[in-house]
């Protein structure tokens, strides 16, 4: 069997122990190591030691400026001497416009404090290396391989360690299957990179976001030998540049597509559509990308099947509203520092993502109010104890504006306009169509770069707001996704691959699919021994009297979990 993926090329393996949607098996997660073995277990770091106080401090105008310490036998000993601070130059002007290299110096230092300060200060050490672009570089891993970009190859290192130390997936590695996970560069992903190649794929990745990527995890794939197209701070035409060397490689025919967004799919209809002819599917995982199949789809223009995992239940509950729940506090406090207490904050869009920033921000004391164009989610955010507003109604009075709609235009320039100073913009939805930031480039308008991913535009009476990560997806440019979450999401779109990639032809049709509630609840599954959690199970009496098989599914397809998508699901 051959399974081709962009990004991954699958060799001759047959994946016989991987379940389908027909054949799930309840056995516990297990972690193959090098030997083939089973194993299980976390990294638990070792604290430090606290030192101990062994003398008290008191204060003595007659030594060193009042400072002396008394030991336990109660003689006196003359604190050491403090030393000054001492600038490089005492005269430096600090209200003076910095140069451009010190601009770039000034932003570094910053968001290694904030904004960044989950990646190593590895990521700056070479402060000339940063001033070129990745494809002016030579770049070779230690193998002599170059079939990559990436920032540096230096942070190789670091990067290998990175995903040691953040909390570890609970899926069992070989659980990854014949698939790519989503483009974006993160420790977990990074994990399920080496799984895929440890079942024969081939894999190129390239990222789905222009910030999102952190440079020394793709470095240490690179090392390993996988073909990376991504770095931090990627322009416009940076970005499609590397889908474009991710697909377009002589000998090498992807034959699954697993897209976070629809533009690795969109670049392949534009410029490869021959591909396709042995393409068998496409994995979608976001709303701006499901979209798009959808609109592939009503125009005749869809010639493979593909599924949609942004509305499967694990997907849309865990990823879309826990982790939203979480990231949108990390985001914002790592750019801004904001005190949350008593600010006005207006959420467009009450769908699962727009649920959890809204509980997040009530629960810290921010007044909520929620924009929607669906009576259905309306009613829920008024149950839930939200106002519903139009968003002109309150733009010159919140103090936060938060998009989570995966539509676009939602915040124009009548109301970037409109806001007050120092009013907090940014997009928690997918695509960075949502607010309109090329509006806010004209030559009355000043854009001024405070740190890293936090712009300041100014308007000429002096008013600014604070737009972060230039309207893209704030907790994938600003802060961290947990693993756990992103191992839900994986999962998922592993089996989705898996299905589409085994189902025997006919299954599926050249439409949009929903994963088998099988699949959904066989994720929930495997995920929930990390809480200790035990199931209960039916008896033979009750799964009769429910007309349910005793190991599920428990519920039908159309069950959605409060989830109101049309799709069509997938074949039980």
């Amino acid at each position: 069997m051959s399974v081709q993926v962009v990004a991954a090329k699958m060799a001759e393996v047959e994946l016989k122990d991987v379940p389908t949607g027909k054949d799930l098996p309840a056995e516990s997660p297990v972690t193959p190591t090098s030997e083939g073995k089973s194993s299980l277990g976390l990294l638990t770091p070792n604290p430090a030691k606290m030192p101990q106080a062994s003398a008290m401090k008191r204060s003595d105008p007659q030594q060193n400026g009042g400072e002396a310490f008394v030991n336990r036998d109660g003689t006196v000993a003359e604190a050491p001497r403090m030393k000054k601070i001492q600038f490089a130059d005492q005269k430096q002007e600090f209200n003076k416009r910095p140069s451009k290299i010190g601009r770039r110096s000034l932003s570094r230092s910053i968001s290694q404090s904030s904004t960044d300060s989950y990646s190593s200060a590895a990521s700056y050490t070479d402060s000339s290396d940063d001033e070129t672009s990745p494809r002016d570089k030579q770049q070779k891993n230690s193998k002599g391989n170059g079939d990559f970009c990436i920032k540096n190859i230096k942070q190789a290192d670091f990067g290998r360690s990175e995903p040691r130390g953040r909390n570890p997936s609970p899926v069992p590695r070989w659980w990854a299957a014949p698939t790519s996970l989503p483009r974006l560069l993160h420790p977990t992903a990074a994990v399920l990179m080496e799984t895929l190649s440890a079942l024969g794929a081939q894999c190129r990745w390239a990222a789905c976001n222009i910030y999102s990527t952190q440079n020394e995890v793709a470095a240490a794939l690179a090392e390993g030998g996988f073909s990376v197209f991504a770095w931090k701070g990627e322009s416009e035409d940076d970005f499609w540049w590397c889908i474009d060397r991710c697909v377009n490689v002589e000998g090498w025919q992807p034959n699954m597509i697993l897209d976070d967004g629809g533009d690795l799919t969109h670049w392949i209809y534009k410029k490869y559509p021959n591909m396709f002819k042995k393409i068998k599917g496409i994995v979608e995982e976001s709303v701006t990308g499901v979209h798009r199949l959808y609109q592939l789809s009503k125009a005749g223009k869809l010639c493979v099947p593909a599924m949609n995992v942004n509305d499967s239940v694990t997907k849309q509950k865990f990823d879309n509203l826990y982790c939203c729940r979480e990231s949108i506090l990390d985001g914002l406090k790592r750019t801004t520092d904001v005190m949350f207490g008593g600010k006005q904050v207006v959420v467009c869009g009450y769908g699962e993502v727009g649920k959890g920033c809204c509980a997040a921000l009530k629960a810290m004391g921010s007044i909520v109010y929620v924009t929607e164009i669906d009576p259905i989610c309306a009613l829920q955010a008024c149950m839930d104890g939200f106002r519903l507003v139009k968003l002109n109604e309150v733009i010159r009075q919140v103090d936060i504006v938060i998009t989570c709609t995966g539509n676009k235009n939602v915040v124009v320039r009548e109301y970037l306009d409109r806001m007050k100073n120092g009013c907090i913009v940014c997009n928690m939805g997918h695509s960075n169509t949502e607010i309109d930031v090329a509006s806010l480039r004209t030559p009355e308008l000043t854009w001024e770069r405070v740190r890293s991913q936090v712009d300041h535009v100014i308007w000429p009476d002096g008013k600014r707001i604070v737009l972060l990560a230039e309207g893209r997806l704030l907790n994938l440019s600003c802060s961290t996704v947990p693993t756990f979450v992103l191992s839900i999401t994986a999962t998922t779109q592993a089996l989705a691959l898996i299905e589409l990639y085994n189902a025997p032809e006919g299954r599926y049709k050249q439409d949009v699919y929903l994963l088998p509630k099988k699949m959904d609840e066989y994720v929930a599954s495997l995920h929930l021994p990390t809480f200790d959690a035990h199931l209960t199970e039916l008896s033979d009496e009750q799964a009769k009297y429910l007309g349910l098989n005793k190991n599920g599914p428990f519920k039908p397809n159309y069950y959605r979990y409060e989830n109101t998508s049309k799709t069509t699901s997938a074949p039980a």
